[in-house]
């Protein structure tokens, strides 16, 4: 592929991906943002097994900014217990992502990945009738 298709194909995908931002759902944007988490500290596990540190350290910075932006998002007055285990569970991944960074460890960034693809799972699992509906408004995002 020569560089200017594949340049067209990058911009293709980023045009893509705001489309489907600006018209998500609350829930929808809960996923992608999981995803993106999920990519980055893929990419970086990568990385870090290729000792390329720089871009290890960029994609684990990347994931702990979505990470806390989720935390961020999650209503801890309505949302209830569940609220309060993301905050706690959001607060440990962001905690190995600085481990795994600083030791520049791949089996903790599986161990990180493994809990935040949980947590997706169980977001994606909730019912399309109720993405709009109290019980996800009251979880907030997480």
């Amino acid at each position: 592929m020569t560089y200017s298709k594949k340049n067209g194909l990058t911009r293709y995908a980023q045009v893509a991906g705001t489309t489907e931002v600006a018209y998500a759902s609350p829930h929808r944007l809960v996923q992608i943002l999981m995803e993106a988490a999920l990519d980055k500290i893929a990419i970086a596990t990568g990385q870090a097994s290729r000792k390329d540190f720089e871009a290890k350290g960029r994609n684990i910075n990347w994931a702990i900014s979505i990470i806390n932006g989720l935390r961020g998002s999650l209503n801890l007055e309505g949302g209830g217990e569940i609220a309060h285990n993301l905050d706690d569970l959001y607060d440990y991944i962001v905690r190995r992502l600085v481990d795994a960074n600083a030791a520049s460890d791949p089996a903790i960034l599986h161990e990180v990945a493994g809990l935040l693809g949980e947590v997706k799972a169980g977001w994606d699992a909730i019912p399309p009738d109720l993405h709009s509906g109290m019980a996800v408004r009251q979880a907030a995002a997480g």
